[in-house]
Order: structure tokens, then sequence, then C-alpha cells
């Protein structure tokens, strides 16, 4: 792809990234909301009981990929807002752009 990920990414082998992530349950919709503690700010309608905000966190973040939803997993932060996501792709995904000074992130010098 020639251009570096992004910070919230980190490429750990062949074909599998790890997507850090901080998880705003219960919102209204369903969308990226910036960059927060150096992480992707999902927003998601889902609460977080039951594993259901998990289970839609896969489901979204494959969708907005472009993967299939066995390609996403979730690595790490079960019963946490931050989180920690497994990608396989045998190519890097299109990352989303987000601007850090959305949401808390630090803003871009």
């Amino acid at each position: 792809m020639g251009q570096a990920p992004p910070l919230f990414v980190r490429k750990t082998g062949g074909g599998e990234w790890r997507l850090e992530v901080w998880v705003q349950p219960g919102a209204r919709k369903d969308e990226l909301a910036g960059v927060h503690d150096d992480r992707l700010k999902i927003r998601l309608c889902a609460p977080a009981v039951d594993n259901k905000a998990n289970k839609a966190l896969v489901l979204y973040v494959a969708g907005l990929l472009g993967l299939k939803r066995n390609q996403v997993s979730l690595a790490a932060g079960h019963t946490s807002r931050r989180k920690t996501l497994r990608v396989l792709a045998e190519k890097e995904p299109i990352w989303p752009e987000v601007r850090m000074d959305e949401a808390g992130g630090q803003p871009p010098t």
C-alpha cells in the first residue's frame, strides 16, 4: 500500500493485524467517532449486555473493512471499552480515515 497504517493499527504477521478500538455501546447509531486515547472510537447501538456489543463490534468492523465476519475477532478487552480486534486478510485492508481532533484525540500538527 505504501502508506503507513493509522496509529490504532499494528501489523503482527503475514496477513494479520491488530486494531485497537474504544467502544461506546448504547449509542443512537453505529458509527465511527474519531480517535480516543490512540484508539479508533466506535459507537454502537447494541448494549453492553450478554456480549451483544462485542458481537455488534465484530460485525460492524468486518463490514467497514469489506471483510467476512470470520476474518475479524475480539482478541482482548471482552469486558472493557478498550478492545483489541484481530483482523485477518490476504491484502491489507483499507483502514478508516478519521481525524485525530475528533472525539478527544490529539489535534493534528
